[in-house]
């Protein structure tokens, strides 16, 4: 999909998706320099979670390719790219980007509106950034499979215009959110599908520390804190993309000879 946010550098393609090649502080830019009344588009964040769903659900791949940007939320993917000979595009992740953004974008004056969580996070996070213009929905659990209710959702984001959307539902319901607010064309700003990122920032869960996320274990860091929901994610599931890597690393090596 076009789009003014992803002009530049060329997308690096990389397990069926189109990143954009952009640097963090690149979308960081990009982002604090679009107008808050322009129409609604967004961007995902792609982790190995999302990229080994997309592999067995391909009906859910227009949901990302709807998104004015594909960053990749993975130093793992990244790395393992690498060790296949594969070109990997740069590492944005969406609770780095979230981070940015607080810190150094949004203004107490903006308008937000934030799907998802709890009425404790919305708080801390309008504590914590004296944000006086904060919305705040919380669907409730398996709304994307019950009419009403992401009715409720999709309206919420349509009659609250805000400069930036954070959409903290969980994959694939914030994206299915997000790519239907872009086709019914009512909403404006910027969606960002982030997931858990606004935990870290309403200081309900501890974000692993510099040094670990840099090595690429931050996944390890949150499995010791919550074994018992991410342990199939990480230890089971997660083990897969290696061999999707695998496969396309094999394909490229065999479509250059």
């Amino acid at each position: 999909m076009p789009s003014d946010l992803a002009a530049g550098p060329a997308a690096v393609r990389l397990l069926g998706v189109d990143f954009a090649g952009l640097r963090p502080d690149e979308v960081v830019e990009r982002l604090a320099a679009r107008p808050a009344s322009e129409p609604f588009t967004y961007a995902v964040t792609p982790n190995a979670d999302h990229l080994i769903r997309l592999s067995s659900r391909p009906d859910l791949r227009p949901l990302y390719e709807a998104a004015a940007l594909r960053l990749l939320d993975s130093r793992v993917v990244a790395r393992l790219a690498g060790l296949f000979g594969l070109h990997a595009p740069p590492v944005v992740t969406g609770s780095d980007l979230t981070a940015a953004l607080f810190d150094r974008v949004v203004k107490p004056d903006d308008a937000v509106a934030v799907l998802g969580g709890s009425e404790e996070v919305a708080a801390a996070l309008a504590a914590r950034y004296r944000l006086a213009r904060l919305a705040h929905h919380n669907p409730p659990m398996g709304f994307d499979r019950d009419p009403a209710a992401l009715e409720a959702a999709l309206r919420f984001v349509e009659a609250r215009p805000a400069r930036f959307v954070f959409l903290a539902v969980g994959s694939p319901r914030q994206e299915i959110v997000a790519e239907a607010l872009v086709r019914r064309g009512k909403a404006t700003g910027v969606g960002l599908c982030i997931g858990a990122s606004l935990l870290f920032l309403a200081g309900v869960e501890r974000r692993a520390p510099r040094p670990v996320q840099r090595a690429g274990l931050e996944w390890a860091w949150r499995l010791a804190g919550d074994p018992k929901r991410l342990a199939r994610r990480y230890l089971v599931d997660s083990p897969r993309i290696v061999q999707l890597l695998w496969r396309e690393a094999r394909r490229e090596r065999r479509g250059g000879a």
